[in-house]
């Protein structure tokens, strides 16, 4: 084809941004006349479409479809699409890798049994699991923090188990979370203002959080309001749902447990580390559990431990244990943040308060204490489904790092520094500028994105977290997930900008409950994956977390979201490939769609 001149070439680019506004503000226009949106009804896509001034009849005379010729072949194609099943009711709240079931036939020693273990293939469902009856949207933030819909998570063990100590109360058809926790019984917010008197939370130092052991992850939930994204983590156990209830309250959680795999985050990931109640043996195995903290916490990062044993000697007969045992537990956790050159700063009633030394100056003598085994591997990001090392992550050369929101767009250390190989600063400004203009063509298609109605955000390849960190907003948050397979490991250039994620490999399932996010994006997933393992499950696994009536973004390359468009096809969801926003001559596409509302024991919403 002949290239224009450069005033036809605009004419012909305008039109054919033109074209993919419109053909995709009338897509998601139909898809809001049937959503069903819960309590109120009154978020539907139709409606904000409608309100936002979004007009369908600005070009009529345009073609809608996709301008590539492979997919009218494929769908007039003779052969016929495979249609997914929905499961049996029992799996509406079914995670693979965390399966209860499962987990009870390995050892009990170090919580292996609370640990990932996937089903093998041959075990895998296939099939798409159905929402609970009477499932609805949840609420809007900031009311999904204290307000959670009954019968999206009907279980009502905490309530009565936690009864005393504020976590959750059932209230006629919703829960309610007061903000309370076992040791924050008079509310988070005052527990978060003590803290908040010895670490600095309001000047954007401290950024990122990891709560280990999090409940219903209200912690998380108070910190939001102060500019802090807490990361937070909880076995599947006889806490019923806890890991479930934060993430319909609108919290990052993950399911997760402290045994004897590492962590799935990258070292110098944390700002700041919290366990309340949490039941980890912090001074056992030689203190491997705070090594693992010590890994995954920046230098000059801190780390609060709220309960047993701190303050034994005057807590031990509330806690109805011998003090003997409480004092040892207390000398191992010390002696360990000792040998880690971890500084106390606090300790107050239940609360004790230590910081990581900013750098290893101040810690020369532990380098001949023959109790300071420093760990051998050269790459201190290398986790995944690794064990757990009783051994001293070396800190690495000094790195200054921006309070936030600055180091949102600043150049993060691990680029400037030349620590990623083949990644220049040039090469990350560009992607960051690249995902601008991406989440502004995103929302130029759906208005809707940026307004509060997309709560939970998940990015399966996240990459540097150009799409989280151009989409930021204090009404959303988003998941960025760094595929174990990927060419380069850029998860801790995420968290330098502030952002959070997590470790994954998408042959598997992700530690998550059914129905937890509103939005997902995909980038290059499915090229990343090709030959890697099979798409159809890579694509159940999304359905399985998506909401009902959730939105799904998918950017490749033609040829492979041709492939994906027909398998979705049999899933439930109404879909629809669109022309990238340079225009029809480029080669990767995008395939937006969204999940079909319906419960078990039923069929569609149409």
């Amino acid at each position: 084809m002949a290239l224009k001149s450069s005033s036809a070439d605009g004419k012909t680019r305008s039109s054919v941004q033109i074209f993919v506004v419109f053909s995709l503000c009338c897509f998601f226009y139909i898809l809001g006349a049937w959503q069903r949106s819960g309590f109120g009804k009154g978020d539907s896509i139709a409606l904000q479409m409608t309100n936002s001034g979004a007009d369908c009849d600005i070009v009529p005379s345009l073609n809608f479809e996709t301008h590539h010729a492979g997919e009218s072949s494929i769908v007039g194609s003779s052969t016929k699409v495979k249609a997914f099943e929905p499961c049996d009711a029992r799996y509406t709240d079914y995670t693979p890798c965390q399966d209860q079931r499962r987990a009870m036939t390995f050892p009990r020693d170090s919580m292996i049994y609370r640990e990932r273990h996937c089903v093998p293939e041959s075990e895998k469902l296939r099939c798409l699991v159905p929402a609970p009856k009477g499932y609805v949207t949840p609420f809007s933030w900031p009311k999904s923090r204290d307000y959670v819909p009954y019968a999206n998570a009907p279980y009502k063990a905490l309530t009565v188990e936690k009864a005393i100590q504020n976590w959750i109360q059932y209230e006629g058809d919703v829960f309610r979370f007061p903000g309370g926790g076992t040791q924050f019984p008079q509310g988070a917010d005052k527990y978060i203002d003590q803290l908040a008197s010895v670490i600095p939370m309001e000047n954007g130092t401290v950024r990122t959080a990891l709560d280990t052991g999090c409940g219903v992850a209200s912690w998380g939930a108070y910190l939001w309001s102060r500019n802090v994204r807490a990361m937070s983590f909880a076995p599947r156990d006889s806490h019923e749902a806890q890991v479930q209830f934060a993430l319909e309250r609108g919290v990052p959680a993950v399911i997760g447990v402290l045994g004897t795999i590492k962590l799935p985050y990258p070292a110098r990931a944390f700002d700041m580390a919290h366990c309340s109640r949490c039941l980890i043996p912090w001074g056992a195995n030689d203190g491997m559990y705070l090594m693992e903290v010590d890994r995954v916490l920046r230098p000059g990062g801190y780390w609060i431990l709220s309960g047993p044993p701190i303050n034994w000697k005057i807590n031990y007969k509330a806690w109805q244990r011998p003090k003997e045992e409480l004092q040892e537990e207390q000398r191992k956790i010390e002696e360990a943040a000792k040998l880690l050159c971890w500084e106390k700063k606090y300790e107050h009633g239940e609360i004790a308060i230590w910081q990581k030394r900013v750098n290893d100056e101040a810690c020369r003598s532990r380098r001949d204490d023959p109790r300071a085994n420093f760990c051998k591997t050269d790459d201190t990001d290398d986790v995944w489904y690794k064990k757990m090392e009783a051994c001293i992550t070396p800190y690495p050369e000094t790195r200054e790092l921006q309070v936030f929101p600055d180091r949102l767009n600043a150049v993060p250390p691990r680029i400037s520094s030349g620590s990623i190989s083949g990644v220049t600063v040039d090469a990350y400004e560009d992607d960051n500028r690249q995902w601008k203009k991406h989440v502004k063509a995103y929302k130029r298609i759906n208005s809707l994105l940026d307004t509060g109605r997309y709560r939970n955000i998940m990015d399966m390849n996240a990459g540097f977290g150009g799409f989280a960190a151009a989409i930021e907003s204090t009404k959303l948050w988003v998941m960025n997930v760094v595929p174990t397979i990927a060419e380069k490991n850029r998860l801790g250039v995420v968290y330098e900008r502030g952002l959070i994620g997590i470790y994954h490999d998408w042959c598997e399932a992700f530690s998550t409950y059914p129905r937890t996010y509103d939005l997902i994006h995909a980038n290059h997933l499915f090229s990343l994956y090709k030959n890697k393992c099979n798409a159809d499950d890579i694509l159940l696994e999304m359905d399985r977390i998506l909401r009902p009536e959730g939105a799904v973004i998918i950017r490749d390359d033609v040829d492979t979201l041709i492939k994906v468009k027909r398998i979705i096809s049999g899933m439930r969801w109404d879909s629809k490939l669109v022309d990238h926003e340079d225009g029809p001559l480029v080669n990767e596409k995008v395939l937006i769609a969204v999940k079909q509302y319906w419960v078990t024991n039923s069929t569609s919403s149409h």
